[in-house]
């Protein structure tokens, strides 16, 4: 179902929804509160102004276009990709009044405070923050167990990091996209572990011939020379970075200064390195990735949050964006399905949205006929995409 029919049926389904008053809700404004906290200063600030932007987006279309219906309040907070800073932004938040939380958008800030929206009962959809910690409750694959335990109120519009790297290894080998494949990832970033462990398990099944295995920590990110000259020595055609784009960025420039060219393999976390502040795009001529969301895509709904996007911030959207954007109408079809009105309080809408969450469907710019299961993961496809001629282009 393309997005113009979902809003249609947003739309009437929300005309019946009335704003009555009410004990433990918002009866100052009569709009449902919903908050958001990234990074919108620091070096991840590219993922949280445009989660921040995309769901702004959203919740302007769904306010013009229902405007005697349930209208939404949106407010976001810097964490600067902090779990501290993460959880007094979640604090600052719950003072305004926040009645469903947009979640943190990077994996470390999102554990910390999604104990703190699970002790609270708020409802949590996070668009970005992929660690399987975020949710709790998820098996680790590699050992079979759960490492921590579920939280009910906490929901992932983004892939988790285990499906990232799985779904990686098995892009590579579908594509035979190298015989000798070298990995750089951060090994005390739970974001970048995440995907490599579910990565190195599914390329060993696969038999994928891995020829060197390198890390690197938040205090040693500025210089990668051991880590290049490693690959470089063991032959590798592709090197696999499950990281965010500012490492990224750096092992790119390095790479090409020692004459080592492979081919470049990321994950969700590199989308964004084309408009990082001085770095030269050329560098990323050809990195491939694996992403929920195409803005070259030409079907409706995504042109039009292009356009839209562009106008309003100058850049096209990248898939933070439009996770963000899914995660604002997915909240709101919810909301409208189950009868959530201003005035309820935050837990009341609690229980609402997860009985919903976890038996909709839903249709959105990253994906359709999306579900949820009881763990708070998300069923979508990635999707290929390659940068050619400075811009993300498909590959399927």
């Amino acid at each position: 179902m393309k997005m113009k029919k979902f809003l249609a049926l947003t739309m009437a389904a929300v005309m019946s929804v009335s704003l009555l008053a009410g004990c433990g809700g918002n009866k100052d404004s009569g709009k449902l509160k919903i908050g958001g906290a990234g990074p919108l200063t620091g070096g991840a600030a590219i993922y949280g102004n445009a989660a921040k932007n995309g769901a702004t987006i959203a919740a302007e279309e769904i306010n013009a276009a229902n405007p005697n219906g349930l209208q939404i309040e949106l407010r976001y907070e810097d964490d600067t990709h902090d779990p501290e800073k993460s959880v007094n932004a979640y604090n600052t938040l719950k003072g305004w009044g926040m009645q469903v939380f947009l979640g943190s958008v990077t994996s470390a800030p999102g554990v910390a405070t999604s104990v703190e929206a699970n002790a609270d009962h708020m409802f949590y959809l996070t668009p970005s923050a992929s660690s399987t910690d975020v949710l709790g409750g998820v098996v680790n694959p590699l050992t079979g167990t759960v490492d921590v335990e579920r939280k009910d109120t906490i929901f992932q519009m983004c892939f988790v990091d285990p499906n990232q790297g799985s779904a990686s290894a098995q892009y590579i080998f579908d594509q035979k996209l190298g015989d000798k494949i070298a990995v750089i990832y951060k090994n005390d970033d739970v974001y970048s572990t995440g995907v490599f462990n579910s990565f190195d398990a599914k390329a060993k099944e696969l038999g994928l011939n891995v020829v060197s295995v390198t890390t690197f920590t938040e205090d040693t990110q500025t210089d990668f020379s051991v880590q290049i000259n490693d690959a470089k020595a063991a032959g590798a055609d592709l090197l696999f970075l499950p990281m965010y784009y500012q490492p990224a960025s750096l092992i790119l420039a390095q790479s090409a200064a020692a004459g080592f060219a492979p081919k470049y393999f990321g994950i969700d976390g590199m989308d964004g390195i084309l408009t990082l502040e001085g770095f030269d795009t050329s560098l990323a001529e050809g990195v491939m990735l694996l992403t929920p969301f195409n803005a070259d895509s030409e079907d409706a709904a995504t042109k039009s949050f292009v356009e839209k996007y562009q106008a309003a911030y100058g850049d096209a959207p990248n898939q933070f964006a439009a996770d963000a954007y899914d995660c604002v109408y997915a909240i709101y079809q919810a909301a409208t399905k189950t009868g959530v009105t201003a005035d309820m309080s935050a837990s009341d809408i609690c229980d609402k949205l997860v009985a919903e969450f976890t038996s909709m469907t839903f249709n959105g710019l990253t994906g359709e006929g999306m579900t949820w299961a009881a763990d708070g993961t998300v069923t979508k496809s990635p999707k290929g995409m390659v940068i050619k001629d400075g811009a993300y282009v498909g590959m399927d």
